[in-house]
């Protein structure tokens, strides 16, 4: 059974009442040279790629519901609300390019300073940056399974076949969500023709996990084996709001694991950290890198 998602999260008592987080990054240098630090990034590390984020101070949820899992498989109308606004939402994120944050936390990696990333973003700019083993905790918007027969394929060949089957749709991208979602009105919506699988005949859907959704166990005990295993986690650019992601902050500090946060920001994990920055992630990870050995 699925319960509907935490799209939106209040800070309590315990968040507002914590001092503000620092630009000090000596602490976190400090702490990531022990190299076995696991990276859990968020939608605040591609901001800097011209991907919005949703909950910044220019965040999406402010005008936009991001599409659920029921709302999906449940609706032949939702199902083309989506793949109109998602078929030109992912030529924006296909043309994104990593930025100095995915450069940096690369560097890291090829320098010993990583056990491990795990990535709540869908745009595999991590990978794009030269990251290897990234686990894509929601999955990626370049690949498409099928919902009835379970195979998967290019979300490049998808894009081909909708452009054939909607030579005559115009329309123009207003926004762009992280999710590859974009706005577009109702009744543009209405002249977008979804195309079924190629194998069965099913229904389509972009390999990623939507909200609502659950991520696939064998995934999630993967991550909490890198967790387990570190002596640091390090979240970048995540308000934590998703439990998906915010439970391995909290598995690592009932372990006494230090977390570190680097984040615009509060965070529902600030009560967790042991130390908190607040700077942009390009910014923040190019210093991290230059005060490391």
């Amino acid at each position: 059974m699925r319960s509907r998602p935490t799209l939106q999260w209040a800070p309590g008592p315990d968040v507002l009442a914590l001092e503000p987080g620092t630009t000090d990054l000596g602490p976190i240098a400090e702490i990531v040279s022990g190299r076995n630090t696991v990276v859990l990034s968020g939608a605040g590390l591609s901001t800097e790629s011209g991907i919005p984020d949703y909950r910044g101070e220019t965040g999406s949820l402010r005008t936009h519901t991001p599409m659920t899992y029921d709302d999906f498989a449940s609706s032949e109308s939702g199902r083309q609300r989506y793949w109109a606004r998602s078929h030109l939402g992912w030529r924006t994120i296909a043309r994104a390019h990593p930025n100095d944050g995915h450069r940096a936390v690369a560097a890291l990696q090829a320098r010993g300073y990583l056990s491990g990333v795990i990535t709540q973003n869908v745009d595999g700019l991590h990978t794009a940056a030269g990251t290897k083993d990234v686990i894509e905790l929601h999955g990626n918007l370049d690949r498409v399974i099928c919902l009835d027969c379970g195979t998967t394929s290019a979300r490049e060949t998808l894009d081909t076949r909708l452009r054939e089957a909607n030579r005559d749709f115009e329309a123009e991208a207003t926004r762009i969500n992280p999710d590859g979602d974009v706005d577009l009105p109702d009744d543009v919506v209405q002249h977008f023709t979804v195309v079924p699988c190629t194998v069965c005949g099913g229904v389509l859907k972009p390999d990623v996990v939507f909200f609502g959704e659950n991520v696939p166990k064998p995934r999630v005990e993967r991550c909490y084996h890198l967790i387990d295993a570190a002596t640091a986690v390090l979240v970048l650019g995540s308000s934590l709001t998703v439990m998906s992601g915010f439970r391995f902050v909290r598995h690592a500090a009932k372990a006494g694991t230090p977390v570190l946060i680097v984040n615009q920001g509060i965070t529902r994990g600030d009560p967790y950290a042991l130390h908190r920055i607040n700077l942009p992630l390009g910014r923040a990870l190019t210093e991290l890198l230059a005060q490391l050995p």
